[in-house]
Order: C-alpha cells, then structure tokens, then sequence
C-alpha cells in the first residue's frame, strides 16, 4: 500500500494516478473525503486526515509500506512560513512509529537554508528533518510549477494581459504537475536505495512571454505581460489577499528566482509535458 498526502492537489492527485494506472494499492490523505471522490472511483482509498495531527497522520502512515510527502500550502491570508513550518514539524514526528520502509517528498529547486523565504526554506527545513530520521528517503526538487499560470487563464481570456510578478524575459526551468507526480511515483516504486535529492524539470526551460505567446494563440487574441516592478511585489501580494507576512515571504521567494541562478543535477529527472500541452490543456478545461 502507498499512501499520498495531498491527494486531492495537483501533484498528489497526479502520484495516485500514476501508481493507480501500474496497479498499486494506494490511500490519498485529505482534509475532505468528498474532494477526492474522483481518485475513490479509480480504486484508491481514502483516508481524512488534518497536517497539524500527528496521531491522525501517523496512523494513515500505518497503513502503508511507502509514502509521499508533500507539506500543504498554507492560507495566504495567514502567516504562510510559520503555518507550513508546523505542518513540516507534524510530518516529521508522524513518521517516528509509522513503520514505512521508505517515502518520497516533494520539495522545491533552489530549497536552502533561510529565514522566511517561502518554500525554499520551509521545504528545506523538510529535507534537513528527512536527513536526520532513519526511514530512506527520496526527495524531488520542482522547478517552477506551470499550475501557477492556470488561476490566471481566465484573467487573460478576459482582459489580454498576464499579471506577472517575475520578469517577461526571464527564462527558468518549469515542470507540469503530471510530471512531477510520475517523478514520484517513479521514485516510490523503486529500491529502497533510491534516495537522496534529485531535480524535476520539464522538456524546455520558458519565460513569462513564451507563456504569453502560447496563450495568444490558445485563445485567438493577443496577449501581452504585465510585469510587477520588484518595489512593488509586496504590495501586489497584499492586493491578491495576502497577509503582510506572506507577501513579504512569498516577495523574498520571487527575489530569489529572479536573481539567483541554480544549477541542476546532472541526473535531473526529465517530465515530457510541454508547457504548449499543458497550457491548452488548462484552456480546455476552464
């Protein structure tokens, strides 16, 4: 049995389908049983279970061989990095007891050590607590999410223009969620000597305006990208309805990927999903 948190996100629900498709057992973790119904009627059990409760979590984890951890995003409109530093911390202590003999997690290309720089330090602080505990462990660093362009499809659709809060021209690696759950789905099925960090990124690294582009013709109009100049990343944040302290995280986050350039392991993980593909897969569906 595999058991999945986050099964009912975009990465989580894409590890379930994958172990699903090969014909494994596998429980999704949820806050909602009713939001994993679609996952429920390809065969997966479904168990609810809060971030915040070690017991509840560690006796899903019970249930298992093999786990996925993926630390929950938190409510903007709260603090994000004390939020997502507790939920590392309950992850962590569930597993002491659980009896798996191995689990994979999701972390963030460029993770490091800091203080309240978004995920790269709370999801850094996630692989450090893997590395001092004694069950093996796999973690997948995810280049830039392309599911952060998809809340913004309709946006576009409507008014031509794509709010960006990174620069048009910036080129950076991007990987689709369907990717980054066969990484791990992969990395599940595997020895229990697969361990240790490895990189996920797409086919083709793209900017701001390669996403614009593709959209042009998506949606048969012309689009154009509005970029947040940095002094005002935090206000923007604030406008989204963030709270002061998430904007200023999520603000010191986009600094970094602006301005620091990382390296990927020569043994990164290649997905096959194209931005193209997933951005008309985003068009049809909304």
């Amino acid at each position: 049995m595999f058991v999945v948190m986050g099964g009912t996100g975009h990465v989580g629900a894409a590890c379930a389908a994958a172990l699903l498709a090969r014909g494994a057992a596998v429980t999704v973790v949820t806050r909602d049983a009713r939001h994993a119904a679609a996952l429920a009627a390809r065969g997966a059990a479904v168990a609810e279970a809060d971030a915040t409760d070690v017991d509840a979590l560690r006796a899903v984890f019970a249930r298992g061989r093999r786990a996925f951890l993926l630390n929950p995003p938190a409510d903007v409109a709260n603090d994000t990095d004390v939020a997502e530093r507790r939920t590392v911390a309950t992850i962590l202590a569930a597993l002491d007891g659980s009896g798996l003999e191995k689990v994979v997690a999701a972390s963030v290309l460029g993770a490091r050590r800091g203080r309240r720089v978004g995920d790269l330090s709370v999801l850094w602080e996630l692989e450090e607590g893997l590395r001092r505990q004694p069950i093996p462990a796999a973690i997948n660093r995810g280049a830039y999410y392309m599911s952060n362009y998809a809340p913004l499809v309709e946006t576009v659709r409507r008014t031509g223009e794509l709010p960006s809060m990174l620069p048009a021209d910036l080129v950076l690696p991007m990987v689709a969620p369907r990717d980054l759950g066969e990484a791990a789905a992969r990395r599940l099925l595997s020895p229990l000597d697969d361990v240790g960090i490895r990189d996920v990124e797409g086919p083709a690294r793209r900017s701001p305006a390669d996403v614009a582009a593709i959209l042009s013709q998506l949606l048969d109009r012309p689009v154009t990208v509005t970029a947040t100049p940095r002094d005002n990343w935090v206000d923007a944040f604030v406008r989204l309805g963030f709270s002061a302290a998430a904007a200023d995280a999520y603000a010191r986050m986009t600094a970094a990927s602006v301005d620091e350039t990382v390296a990927l392991r020569e043994d990164a993980i290649i997905g096959e999903t194209t931005l193209e593909d997933y951005l008309a897969s985003v068009v049809t569906a909304v």
